[in-house]
């Protein structure tokens, strides 16, 4: 009798293991999927060589580095400026010199 107990646990865990996964929501796209995506659109049209050499290129290229913004020019400025301060007169001058108005 405990045998047979045994096997039935056995079974209905293994079952319960092996079942098939409930659906889930699609995972989003990658970075690299979404270029991938991208493209292609662009390559339509393209066929063979032409379009091999268009995809490596197209999928091999950097994005354009953002531009800096206002507040990370105003830092660069004030660090260079700070040059020579230590310690709590850098930490002063970098306060006044980040809150002052442009």
């Amino acid at each position: 009798m405990n045998k047979m107990l045994m096997s039935c646990a056995l079974l209905a865990f293994t079952s319960a293991a092996f079942a098939a996964p409930e659906t889930a929501a699609p995972a989003a796209k990658s970075a690299q999927q979404n270029k991938m995506v991208s493209c292609n659109a662009d390559a339509s049209g393209k066929k063979g060589d032409e379009r091999k050499a268009f995809m490596k290129e197209c999928l091999s290229a950097k994005p354009a580095a953002p531009a800096a913004t206002p507040q990370q020019n105003k830092m660069k400025t004030c660090n260079a400026d700070a040059a020579g301060k230590k310690g709590d007169e850098r930490k002063a001058f970098m306060k006044t010199c980040l809150s002052a108005p442009k």
